[in-house]
């Protein structure tokens, strides 16, 4: 009997869920849930529901896991603790400072409501939180270094639209390839925030707009730009669309360490990501725990988790035999 999912949002992060559960088998997408006019919604697979967020309740019984698609600004610190009362549900909360406190909260709802949670599952928190920790397993005394892109970052784009006279706007960040070429020497270098990455915006500017100030605004920008080498391009609205409507993404994680008597011997591991969607490549991730989060109700194991505390088989559709025979 396949998994009954139910998606709540409908931007690009929840169809890359739905584009993912048509590639497996056991899994149905059964509804979805919008804060828009169910009518004005138009899914990707045919015959899904769509249905109010304020009509969730009623579903309760009708679908396994819920796969919360919001941003996790506004939306997810508030709607994965509701919906957990409700459902066994994941979510791909990506502030990494305050994901104890979201874990908290998500943990206390879903174990007093005898669910099962999982939150910030994705590629970054996600599958790097586990290199980060299969590697400093293996090699207690190294080094961790995380690198991202080249890829979109959707905050700081969104950053760069807000400035007045901006018409739209795009932000890649792009390893500094020094940088990842001496951490991949074993030399464990003491990097910067400035020598990890540079930051290229394209910028479509509205007619008449100060183009100097919008440079001078995006560069000086604190948490944003400011720490960064960044460089502006301005361009026409068709160049942008021609050029710059994906959003891909990728990076590295390495850990660095060495081993014998004297520390005498180099280790590198590199685990690394190219991704041509970011929302549907993340939504994949968010596919496969979904399964596993809902083996683990089965089990009655309720409560919040991460991904560290999901055992791998437990992703696979294929069984222990299946598994050990052909992948181990």
């Amino acid at each position: 009997m396949a998994i009954k999912i139910g998606i709540l949002g409908y931007g690009n992060l929840a169809k890359g869920v739905e584009l993912s559960i048509r590639q497996n088998p056991d899994m149905e997408l059964v509804v979805v849930f919008t804060r828009r006019d169910p009518s004005t919604v138009k899914t990707l697979t045919e015959g899904v529901t769509v249905a109010s967020v304020s009509d969730a309740e009623s579903f309760k019984d009708k679908i396994d896991v819920l796969v919360i698609c919001g941003g996790s600004a506004t939306d997810l610190p508030t709607q994965t603790p509701a919906f957990a009362s409700m459902f066994n549900v994941i979510d791909s909360f990506d502030t990494h400072a305050k994901i104890p406190e979201h874990f908290a909260n998500v943990d206390k709802a879903a174990a007093s409501s005898n669910h099962t949670a999982l939150i910030s599952a994705g590629w970054d928190p996600g599958m790097f939180s586990l290199n980060r920790l299969y590697g400093s397993c293996i090699l207690p005394e190294g080094q961790d270094y995380t690198f991202w892109g080249k890829g979109v970052s959707q905050g700081h784009s969104d950053a760069i639209r807000r400035i007045p006279g901006v018409k739209n706007g795009k932000q890649y960040t792009i390893p500094v390839d020094a940088a990842l070429e001496a951490v991949r020497s074993g030399s464990n270098p003491e990097l910067t925030t400035r020598q990890k990455h540079t930051r290229e915006c394209f910028v479509v500017a509205e007619e008449g707009a100060d183009l100097a100030l919008i440079e001078k605004t995006i560069k000086e920008m604190p948490n944003y730009f400011a720490d960064y080498d960044t460089t502006v391009h301005f361009i026409s609205e068709e160049e942008f669309v021609r050029d710059h409507s994906r959003i891909n993404h990728g990076g590295f994680v390495f850990r660095t360490g060495k081993t014998g008597v004297n520390g005498e011997n180099k280790h590198v591991i590199e685990y690394s990501l190219k991704l041509d969607s970011n929302p549907e490549f993340t939504g994949s991730v968010l596919t496969a725990y979904a399964r596993a989060i809902y083996r683990l109700s089965q089990k009655g194991d309720f409560g919040c988790k991460t991904v560290f505390d999901v055992a791998p088989a437990l992703l696979s559709p294929l069984s222990g035999e299946e598994l050990r025979a052909h992948m181990l």
